[in-house]
């Protein structure tokens, strides 16, 4: 049985993962044209926004890779992000600067984390394994809250942008879009062929069938760990983008609200697509500014929102147009 409440699905066809692979470069293609039709506008703060999207598409594709083709459906996964944030803002405050160190330090703290942690919660299963990453999660968020030299609950400033082998490039919001933009396609294409390698095929046929694939010499933990390390580096990098793109870091970042907002993105886009989630991290944060700017209560219809989601379209986004014809692949 599958390790979290949905009904099993079949592993994705290769016409329909080519499929999503072409509707993935046509979002890349929008994002690309989005900075100069925001400076033909007149709105530069488009960029800005824009960039906060890329960067919670980064972290909700890497959420996906474990919940999608993993079913483990980590509750505390934002500690991550955080740890991602704070990279920056620690590793700046001693005079390291460059963005690829900050990312080094983010990818080794949270691998260890993930190491740790995913080793004492994959020892679970089902509302276990939610529930005790849920718990490891909040560990680190009240962790970040006692350390009032970087701010505590109210978070710190950051004096400027990571730098880029010595430049200050980030500091133009456009570049810093691009750089974005560039680690989310970067990202995605390592995500997908994870997926489509032997690796990421036995980690589906854990999802479906774990005695089964455990009967013919695969062992679930080793491979489910494996990708929980690998999706928890890859949200920490989402979690120095964010550092950069606000020039501000809170624990806020890894709250669990933070996480259940990352599950809502990817529910939203379709659960096990990797091109869903960003699509999800897209749909699920315009609608948090559209509604936002109509009314104080916009959780509420937000919320309404993805009811009716759930509801008619199960698997999110792709489900809807799969169904209605607009994203189908030729069997």
């Amino acid at each position: 049985m599958s390790d979290v409440t949905t009904a099993p699905r079949a592993a994705p066809r290769a016409p329909a993962m080519a499929m999503r692979v072409k509707v993935a470069l046509i979002l890349f293609a929008l994002f690309a044209v989005l900075p100069p039709v925001a400076v033909a506008l007149g709105d530069p703060f488009m960029v800005l926004i824009a960039t906060r999207i890329l960067a919670y598409a980064i972290a909700a594709m890497a959420l996906d890779l474990i919940l999608g083709f993993g079913a483990m459906v980590s509750f505390g996964h934002a500690a991550y992000l955080g740890f991602g944030t704070y990279a920056v803002a620690i590793l700046s405050s001693y005079g390291v600067n460059d963005l690829l160190l900050q990312m080094l330090g983010a990818v080794v703290v949270s691998a260890a984390f993930a190491l740790v942690t995913g080793a004492i919660s994959l020892r679970t299963r089902g509302v276990y394994f939610i529930m005790i990453t849920l718990a490891f999660g909040q560990m680190a968020f009240f962790f970040f809250i006692s350390l009032s030299a970087y701010g505590g609950d109210d978070g710190y400033g950051l004096s400027s942008r990571s730098t880029i082998f010595g430049s200050d490039v980030l500091e133009n919001d456009m570049t810093l879009y691009y750089v974005t933009l560039g680690f989310l396609i970067a990202l995605f294409a390592a995500c997908h062929r994870i997926v489509g390698s032997r690796f990421g095929r036995v980690l589906t046929g854990i999802r479906e069938n774990r005695e089964r694939m455990e009967a013919v010499g695969f062992p679930p933990f080793r491979y489910q760990l494996t990708a929980f390390v690998i999706s928890a580096c890859i949200t920490s990098l989402a979690g120095v983008l964010l550092a950069n793109q606000a020039e501000f870091v809170s624990p806020a970042f890894m709250s669990w609200h933070r996480s259940g907002e990352l599950i809502v993105m990817v529910v939203f886009g379709g659960i096990g697509t990797l091109t869903g989630a960003i699509g999800g991290a897209v749909v699920a944060l315009l609608l948090e500014e559209w509604l936002g700017a109509l009314t104080h209560h916009w959780p509420l219809l937000f919320g309404l929102i993805l009811v009716l989601m759930v509801l008619f379209s199960p698997r999110g986004i792709t489900g809807l147009l799969e169904r209605t014809g607009l994203w189908r692949a030729r069997k």
